[in-house]
């Protein structure tokens, strides 16, 4: 996968709560670190699976697991903040 589109899947993530990412990455610490980590990660894994010889290596999918969990409390923060249990 290439590092475009790499970065156009994370742009594209949630699409429905674009706003309020971009607002609870301005007003809140702990959620734009999430989503930074989420970043790098996304990042670290499209680079390793450029190179052919990683992809045997089991610490991409200890990685991608790692991913799924920002994910996951990114999710949650995100459906918090929207049902009005404001996370800032």
């Amino acid at each position: 996968m290439k590092t475009k589109e790499c970065n156009k899947k994370i742009k594209n993530m949630f699409p429905e709560f674009k706003e309020l990412i971009q607002k609870l990455r301005e007003d809140n610490p702990h959620f734009a670190h999430l989503f930074e980590r989420h970043e790098e990660l996304d990042q670290e894994i499209c680079q390793l699976e450029q190179d052919p010889v990683n992809l045997i290596n089991i610490d991409i999918e200890s990685l991608k697991r790692k991913k799924l969990k920002l994910k996951d409390e990114i999710y949650r923060l995100l459906k918090q903040t929207q049902n009005g249990n404001f996370a800032f």
